[in-house]
């Protein structure tokens, strides 16, 4: 059942972490471990899990052969928001793997982060992409289609907090630019919308994964808003339990990926983060990437995947909301456009 085995990664990772922990108090930088092995901390957020279990095999090996050094990749993973905040707060992060930029631009503005990180990788630091779709059960009893068939009385929605997951963020600028559309850029029905879809809200978990597990494992709920790649792997897990739905205006979602540079200062890990980080780039990874139900950002291997994506969608972009910056000053800071609507 996919709610043991998400326990289980639950309970291996914080393990994973503690001994980590344990292994560097009172030292001033990340020793080899006492098999010779180099720690790398990776601190990302909820549905990454599965593709870092398998990136991390495949890249260990690949640094070994390449330097004839071993490397160990600790894992940490929860709402992105949360995981940035939990960086700021002392977290011995090497590399960040987030949901949105505005997250590792808070880690920076926390002085942790060089300026212009976002510019250090291919295609903004971002690796791979995803969208936001809906998950329906079996037959689709309510008829949910778009957005607006979320604003119905009687149907009950699964979706995670704003305020602590990368992909709620997404999600309601996916809303608002359907209500744009929609509504001819009228901004108190644009409103009205956003809060009626919220009203409807039967629970809102702290991630992603926590409103997977929420609307799968606990059975609640009519409609899940969450991450492509979730929704796929769940129809792959239970192939007659399940639907996705792809609303017919949707959000290009930018994963974005940053070495914490005053971390690997003090552990002296800046050289294998930075090759951990680039080798997401390469087509093995890549393929991985797509395997995992992330959009690859290389358009050749993306196109190795047309059978499982969508390409065909109408996808906005956060360019279109003037940059992260902008539209978390707007939507998401508090007492901004998501505080209004769900306040009332």
């Amino acid at each position: 059942m996919i709610q043991k085995k998400f326990l289980r990664n639950t309970i291996v990772f914080v393990l994973m972490i503690a001994l980590s922990v344990s292994a560097l108090t009172g030292c001033g930088k990340k020793q080899k471990n006492s098999d010779g092995k180099i720690t790398l901390t990776n601190v990302s957020y909820d549905p990454t899990r599965e593709l870092y279990a398998e990136y991390n095999k495949v890249f260990t090996e690949y640094y070994k052969e390449k330097t004839g050094k071993e490397v160990e990749i600790v894992q940490s993973h929860g709402g992105s928001g949360s995981q940035a905040r939990s960086v700021i707060e002392g977290n011995d992060a090497d590399v960040v793997t987030l949901a949105l930029a505005h997250d590792i631009t808070s880690i920076e503005e926390a002085g942790l982060i060089n300026k212009g990180w976002i510019k250090e990788f291919e295609g903004n630091s971002s690796p791979y992409t995803s969208t936001i779709v809906f998950l329906v059960r079996k037959g689709n009893s309510k008829g949910i289609h778009d957005w607006d068939d979320l604003v119905k009385d009687g149907v009950d929605v699964i979706t995670p907090d704003p305020k602590s997951s990368g992909a709620a963020d997404w999600a309601v600028l996916a809303i608002w630019n359907y209500a744009k559309v929609t509504f001819h850029n009228d901004e108190a029905k644009m409103k009205e919308f956003l809060g009626k879809i919220y009203s409807n809200v039967l629970v809102m978990d702290s991630g992603a994964r926590g409103a997977t597990t929420t609307f799968v494992e606990n059975g609640q709920g009519d409609v899940l808003i969450d991450w492509e790649n979730e929704a796929l792997a769940t129809l792959k897990e239970y192939p007659d339990e399940y639907e996705m739905i792809t609303p017919s205006i949707s959000i290009l979602a930018e994963p974005s990926v940053a070495i914490v540079d005053e971390n690997t200062e003090k552990n002296n890990t800046q050289e294998v983060a930075k090759e951990y980080l680039n080798y997401l780039y390469t087509e093995e990874a890549q393929r991985i990437i797509g395997k995992n139900f992330y959009r690859p950002s290389n358009e050749k291997i993306l196109k190795e995947f047309s059978d499982t994506f969508d390409l065909s969608v109408d996808l906005c972009s956060i360019d279109d909301f003037g940059g992260w910056d902008k539209a978390y000053e707007d939507f998401f800071a508090d007492g901004a456009i998501f505080d209004q609507v769900y306040q009332k």
